[in-house]
């Protein structure tokens, strides 16, 4: 039986739940518009949650604020 492959990576989704990421960086590489800092720079990411990532959305995809913040609630 074929295996289909993945679907590609999309750097403006998030690869845990598929929500917009808010990626700062992203949006500067699409629109070319300087941004401020991203969001995520001040964010804690547990190793849990990055340990959830596809091995393929790893460095290509950013974990969106609301599956952080879930992360972060349910390891207190």
């Amino acid at each position: 039986m074929p295996t289909h492959p993945p679907p590609p990576i999309d750097p403006e989704r998030c690869p845990l739940c598929g929500g917009d990421n808010r990626c700062a960086m992203e949006i500067e590489r699409a629109t070319g518009v300087p941004q401020p800092p991203c969001w995520c720079v001040s964010e804690t990411f547990t190793p849990a949650l990055l340990a959830r990532l596809p091995e393929a959305a790893r460095a290509a995809a950013c974990i969106c604020p609301a599956c952080v913040k879930a992360a972060l609630d349910a390891a207190r």
